[in-house]
This record gives structure tokens, sequence and C-alpha cells, in this order.
């Protein structure tokens, strides 16, 4: 996973080095340019009235088609990564970096939180089903077998449980409960950075719209006179970090909401299969005795 973000971190970088050189590109395709039709003068033919009413039906395009075809260049032309990109480009480049490694990184422990979490669901209720049938009929080491031969936090608990089936289950219901609590530990392992990079990125954005204003009074005093397209100029660049900053946040606290909703829900399979493992060692002990 460290290979993958220092991997991910040096594209970040390498992609923000380029955004001045493609900022200046953009910049100089929105220009308007003269075609060689501009240019040429147009001359004068002199047709009849019934040429020109039959050529202008066949090439004139209807009302419809020119609107499906503006409907067409507006979509092409207003995509949301197109404007997401521009605006990025815009930004302040320092800042508009670090507001997008918070990003990466913060994706990178989600995904890495996922798919843990992922892989350690199982069916507790069948799995539980198998282990008191095997426990019932006396075969502890099949129950065992079970636990080792299954991924998860609820077989392991339950392992830690029948290793210590000889002992009192007062011994047994600590064993279990202290060895939940570093199975719980596991679990939440990662979610502090993911919180971090939620709180970092929106004030990262704030700090590039404070600064913004900074530049924007800095120009103001250095031409001498207040004008509109100085001061526009840097609270736009102001403002764009400070979206993309609340933009990574909300996405990250998505993420993260998803991966506790997924720690609650195995916290609650790991208690009711430690009472269920409880009860199916109480039987076992009651008819041993």
């Amino acid at each position: 996973m460290k290979k993958i973000i220092i991997v991910i971190t040096f594209a970040i970088l390498t992609v923000c080095q380029s955004a001045s050189a493609q900022k200046a590109n953009i910049q100089q395709q929105d220009k308007p340019t003269a075609t060689v039709a501009d240019t040429m003068p147009q001359p004068a033919i002199a047709i009849d009235s019934a040429a020109t009413d039959t050529a202008t039906a066949v090439t004139t395009p209807t009302d419809e088609e020119l609107a499906d075809d503006g409907l067409m260049d507006v979509a092409e032309s207003k995509g949301l990564h197109k404007e997401l990109k521009r605006k990025f480009i815009e930004g302040n480049a320092g800042f508009m970096s670090l507001v997008a490694l918070a990003l990466v990184l913060g994706l990178a422990f989600c995904i890495e939180r996922i798919i843990y979490l992922t892989l350690s669901e199982i069916n507790a209720k069948k799995f539980m089903a198998d282990l008191d049938a095997h426990i019932m009929q006396g075969d502890i080491e099949g129950a065992k077998d079970i636990c080792r031969n299954t991924r998860g936090p609820v077989a392991s608990i339950c392992y830690q449980g029948l290793l210590r089936i000889r002992e009192s289950l007062d011994d047994i219901e600590r064993s279990i409960v202290s060895y939940g609590t570093v199975q719980t530990a596991n679990l939440e392992r990662g979610c502090t950075w993911i919180t971090l990079f939620i709180q970092i990125a929106p004030s990262l954005g704030f700090l590039g719209t404070v600064i913004g204003m900074v530049m924007s009074f800095d120009q103001i005093q250095q031409a001498g006179d207040i004008s509109a397209t100085i001061v526009a100029s840097g609270m736009k660049v102001a403002l764009i970090t400070t979206i993309f900053g609340i933009i990574v946040a909300v996405v990250l606290q998505l993420f993260y909401n998803y991966i506790v909703s997924k720690i609650e829900h195995l916290t609650s399979q790991m208690e009711e299969s430690a009472i269920t493992l409880l009860d199916a060692i109480t039987k076992y002990k009651q008819e041993r005795s």
C-alpha cells in the first residue's frame, strides 16, 4: 500500500507541474482566430430566384437539427470532467496540489479499509450453527478446525474461546472480551488517518482563500488603483481552492461513513457470536458434568 501511495503522489505532483502550461494553452485556444473564409472576398454571383429558393430549401437545416447540434456541442464542451480540469488548472497550483494529495491519500486508506472489512465479513449465523453442532457432538478439535479455516474476527474470537474450553465460564468470557477488543481495534485501524484528511482538506482550501485575497490586495497595491479585473482574478483563485477542499471533504466523509457502518456490523456480529458460543459451551459443560 505504501508503494501505491508513493506512485500516486508522484503522479499528482507531475500533473500539478504541467498545470501552468496547460492553462496557457487553454487561454491561447480560447482566443478567436480569423479563418481563411473570413478574409477572402465574397464574389457576387447572379442567379435567378427559382434556383436560389431551391438551393436554400435543400441546404438550410431545420430548427430541430440546429437545436440537436447545439445541445451536442454544449454537452461536449461543458462536460463535468472538463470543467473540473479547467477549474483545477485555474486555481493556485501549490494549494490545489495539496488538496489533490489529501484526496488521493484519503481514498487510498478508504479503499484499503473497505477491502479489509469486506474480506472479514462471513455468514455468521451459518458459521455459528456449524460450530454449535460440533460442540454438541463433543468434537472440539473439529470446531477449532472450522475456526482456523474461516477468516474474519468472528472466527478468531470463537477460536480463543475454544482454546480455554476446559477452564471456567468466567475465564472463557474474559478471554473472548479481551480478544474482541483487539479485533475491534484492528477493524478501526487507519480510520484516524481518514478523519485527518477529511478535516485537513477544507482547511487547506480556506488557507488558499486567505492567501488568494492577500495576493489580490498586493496586486491592487502594485497597480495603485482598485480595478475589478485585479480583484476578480485573485478572488476567483481563492474561491476555487475552497470549493475543491470542500468537495474532497464531502467525498471522503461519504467513504468514512460507509466504513463505520461496516465496522458496526462486524462488531455486532462478534457480540452475537460470542453470546452464542458461551451458550454452546455452557450446554457442553452441563452435559459433561
